[in-house]
């Protein structure tokens, strides 16, 4: 069915329902409902592709990722959903699995679908933005720190959080403290470990960092984990990336025969729903996910709808709180 079935059926002009549809005015609220009734009785879809047309909008927003693997992308995803559909909007999703040219190919393949595009990639500094982004076209960097002020844009406070792990750990009567790294190239992971680093040399001097690779997944956590029961010495404390590698670390921390904290104490960082729920229940860094997907999502709608003053793009840092529970609190650290 075309709108022009509606319009014969219902007896008024195209434009008529056209403005009855998308709630413009000019129609009579009896005239309305008739439009109405026969649009579903016919079963009428209006083609959207050609309602952009006109309106130069298509209602879709873009978000790409580097990965929609795992609790933290479902949060992210999940707070930028719920922002996109107070606006009325849709949501389109890509990956680029951490590759360059598959970032450039997810965003060149939204161009003319979106009518704006969160962005979080590690790939994307001000070169690559300015070679696969059309002008123009409304974008919100998240987590994706860039030394200009192009984009406005989001991002965790990583310092500030992993400094709170530390020195909670250290305030703990820890000193021998493990970190475990994420994806190479990752700012995030970079800032992480800056701080753990920092931290460690200025509140417990003459402790060796210890760092081990991850990659943000259980399976990383878990090979980390079993490289750090079968140090000697042991460290009596390990700080993750992120929560997903800190919970496949205490599986092999577990499976090795020692307990949680009081052989080994673990911390995390992005507090995951999971993250309360695993047992021990895991000492994590609150990032409030969901929220960082709001924000970006009405930052960008700040922009799309015309509503940016024009002064410089800000760099807004959303808060860190320390969520200390179970894995990294026992009987030393009561008394210490």
């Amino acid at each position: 069915m075309t709108i022009k079935d509606v319009a014969r059926e219902a007896k008024v002009s195209v434009a008529s329902v056209s403005r009855a549809l998308n709630g413009g005015s000019g129609v009579t609220a009896e005239t309305m409902d008739r439009i109405r009734e026969v649009a579903a009785r016919l079963r009428y879809i209006p083609h959207g592709a050609a309602r952009s047309l006109i309106t130069r909008r298509t209602h879709t927003i873009g978000a790409l990722l580097p990965d929609l693997y795992g609790e933290f992308f479902s949060e992210l995803i999940r707070g930028i959903d719920l922002a996109a559909r107070t606006h009325g909007l849709q949501l389109l999703v890509s990956s680029s699995h951490d590759g360059a040219a598959e970032a450039a190919t997810a965003m060149h393949a939204m161009q003319g679908r979106v009518d704006g595009l969160l962005v979080m990639s590690p790939h994307a500094d001000a070169a690559f933005l300015r070679q696969n982004l059309p002008v123009g076209l409304p974008t919100v960097l998240m987590n994706t720190v860039l030394d200009r002020d192009d984009y406005p844009a989001l991002s965790v406070d990583n310092g500030g959080g992993a400094r709170l792990v530390v020195e909670h750990l250290i305030d703990a009567g820890y000193r021998r403290i493990a970190f475990i790294q994420g994806p190479a190239k990752n700012h995030d992971v970079a800032e992480r470990e800056q701080a753990y680093r920092d931290t460690l040399a200025e509140r417990a001097p003459g402790t060796a960092p210890i760092v081990l690779p991850g990659d943000f997944n259980e399976e990383s956590g878990y090979r980390a984990g079993r490289q750090l029961v079968a140090m000697h010495p042991r460290p009596d404390a390990v700080f993750a990336a992120n929560d997903m590698m800190a919970i496949g670390c205490m599986a092999a921390i577990r499976e090795a025969g020692l307990r949680i904290p009081e052989d080994i104490a673990v911390a995390g960082f992005d507090d995951v729903p999971m993250a309360r729920y695993v047992s021990p229940a895991l000492t994590t860094v609150g990032v409030r996910i969901a929220e960082l997907g709001k924000a970006a999502l009405e930052q960008l709608m700040t922009q799309i709808e015309g509503r940016h003053d024009g002064t410089p793009h800000a760099h807004v840092r959303m808060p860190a709180d320390l969520m200390i529970r179970a894995s990294s609190t026992n009987e030393r650290s009561r008394k210490t």
